[in-house]
């Protein structure tokens, strides 16, 4: 499927929303320079076509609630669009991946669990990612402490 093209506005649009998910429709408009309804027409078509897939708050860092993050790197048995379609499907199931990106190098998957300490991620080892289908080699690794977190794109796409 070929993804939508995205002109000034829409990108504006976009840019506008990853700074301020609340921002209300009429404040949109106006930063943009539309009517509200032609700009909510917008919004409408970018939540259709998939450019906007949900919106979401950004919460405060895992550790300040008593969670420890874990980056796992996920190896398939087999690289082939069906192994890749089988196993991301699954692992969409998976309450506990909070984020899931089909790599270069020398893993499949990069994904980031939330667990409530190593005991609990233990069982997500042994009751989600290890059964994940064509799983062939699971790599994890605990975070000591946050750097920097995801935060909005500054260049406007």
């Amino acid at each position: 499927m070929q993804p939508p093209v995205l002109d000034p506005l829409d990108r504006k649009l976009l840019h506008l929303l990853r700074s301020d998910g609340r921002m209300s429709n009429a404040a949109l408009a106006a930063a943009v320079g539309l009517s509200p309804s032609a700009c909510l027409r917008r919004l409408r078509l970018l939540e259709a076509s998939g450019v906007i897939r949900g919106y979401t708050a950004v919460i405060a860092d895992p550790a300040l609630q008593g969670r420890t993050v874990v980056m796992v790197q996920i190896t398939l048995e087999r690289q082939t669009e069906e192994a890749f379609n089988r196993f991301e499907a699954a692992v969409r199931q998976c309450p506990e991946v909070c984020e899931c990106y089909l790599m270069s190098g020398t893993a499949d998957y990069q994904i980031r669990v939330e667990a409530r300490d190593a005991a609990d991620y233990e069982r997500i080892h042994k009751e989600r990612l290890s059964r994940l289908p064509g799983v062939a080699r699971i790599q994890s690794a605990f975070a000591i402490r946050t750097v920097i977190r995801p935060r909005p794109a500054a260049n406007g796409d």
